[in-house]
């Protein structure tokens, strides 16, 4: 190889090192949109005692039958697919529980053009941009936005209810979805609400052909198998469906300054999955895919950090929507943390009792809210509320929501080495 070939081969071969860097960082920057996981060397038995012709068959056509250190032969070169073997995976049944129920959601806002009728006459080499008898004019016209997923779980009245995240349908002139079957349909926002990222869409009922059921989100344990489905970086991929496991069943999460309790989940879940089912083993939805974390704050990359609304508040969420259009959310004014969710470090910052396991620990109190004037203290931890153990915070919303504004709530709160009973007069969120 001359001094020139060499050169020219090293330039190749670091362009495509180059090539390989650029998409391991647009991987990065897409959160989990390319998985390695599972790329396992197959572990093939190497059984010396057994190896020559013992451990060979030898027919007109291979019948590998799959079994670790088996090996087939044939006269001719040829193979067959074993069609005894079972095709379908353990989550494939879950799946088919929900397939035809998840759709595209896509969001239309209108954009502003403008035009000239110089235009017309400079495409075909006439006249100038001084002509005096050109004019402009400026229309609006509809434009894809963006796009998320959705689940429909119920039909009434002759229409197919549809929850989604807010953020996939925030500031729509108009929403369409894309069934399974792949037909685009007009929707109808029924009601929305910023605070718990929740969203009602309606359609014809003529076009569902399945509804997706709920699941009990409190019954959830670490460890769970789940599958993610939806319409991840669009319509293009509709019907994606990605495997992982329950991370966490409950995680505090502050998002648009609002505290929620979401499950975490490895199962992938990029731009587009927002809205969309995330399901488990029994084929139920337990809970709304709604974000992920991609990057920490020193800026490093994160994987497997997937978030979703839990089904029991998700219910709660959606039933206020479509009776009312909108939720009146009645609130206590405080700020909590999960204690189970602290290590001992924190407890030990804080001053909380190393014999408190469980209960919501006051980490701040709103001046002036309805806690505040009902004596609340930060550092307080609530134990129940009505009477029911709290030791999340969907619990306390879900305890919250069944009541109104101006409602009182008995609050059994621990402070210091003093159980006491607060009662709060809630307020209306604002």
């Amino acid at each position: 190889m001359t001094e020139e070939q060499r050169k020219q081969k090293n330039k190749k071969d670091n362009g495509l090192l180059a090539k390989a860097a650029i998409i391991g960082v647009v991987a990065g920057l897409l959160g989990g949109g390319v998985s390695y996981a599972g790329l396992n060397a197959a572990n093939v038995a190497n059984n010396n005692s057994s190896a020559g012709s013992s451990a060979t068959t030898s027919s007109s056509t291979s019948s590998n039958t799959g079994e670790t250190g088996s090996v087939t032969s044939s006269s001719k070169g040829t193979t067959s697919v074993n069609k005894s073997a079972a095709s379908s995976g353990t989550m494939t049944a879950a799946y088919k529980k929900v397939q035809n129920a998840v759709v595209s959601v896509l969001n239309y806002k209108y954009t502003s053009s403008s035009s000239s009728n110089s235009d017309l006459y400079s495409m075909f080499g006439y006249g100038d941009d001084s002509d005096s008898s050109s004019s402009s004019s400026s229309k609006k016209s509809l434009t894809l936005y963006s796009e998320g997923s959705g689940v429909i779980y119920t039909t009434a009245s002759g229409k197919g209810y549809i929850v989604t995240n807010n953020h996939v349908i925030s500031g729509a002139a108009k929403v369409k979805v894309i069934l399974a079957s792949g037909k685009t349909i007009a929707a109808t926002v029924v009601g929305k609400d910023a605070t718990s990222d929740l969203a009602v869409l309606s359609i014809d009922s003529k076009y569902v052909t399945q509804t997706a059921s709920f699941g009990d989100s409190s019954a959830l344990q670490s460890g769970q198998t789940v599958i993610a489905v939806g319409s991840p970086e669009g319509s293009e991929y509709a019907s994606t469906v990605t495997q992982g496991i329950v991370s966490s069943p409950s995680r505090t999460l502050t998002y648009n300054g609002n505290q929620m309790t979401v499950i975490q989940t490895d199962a992938a879940i990029n731009s587009g999955n927002s809205g969309g089912p995330l399901v488990n083993s029994d084929g139920q939805v337990i809970g709304i895919n709604s974000m992920k974390l991609s990057s920490s704050t020193s800026g490093d990359s994160v994987e497997g950090m997937g978030f979703a609304i839990p089904s029991n508040e998700v219910v709660t969420i959606i039933n206020q929507l479509v009776k009312n259009g909108k939720i009146t959310r009645p609130q206590l004014g405080v700020m909590v943390a999960a204690l189970d969710e602290l290590n001992s470090y924190y407890k030990k910052q804080m001053g909380i009792s190393s014999n408190l396991k469980k209960g919501l620990y006051v980490a701040k109190v709103t001046k002036g809210g309805a806690a505040d004037k009902a004596g609340m203290k930060k550092g307080d931890v609530i134990l129940k509320a009505d009477g029911k153990t709290v030791n999340d915070v969907a619990t306390l919303h879900n305890i919250l929501y069944n009541h109104k504004v101006g409602d009182k709530v008995s609050l059994t709160v621990q402070r210091g080495s003093k159980t006491i009973t607060i009662t709060v007069a809630l307020e209306a969120s604002k």
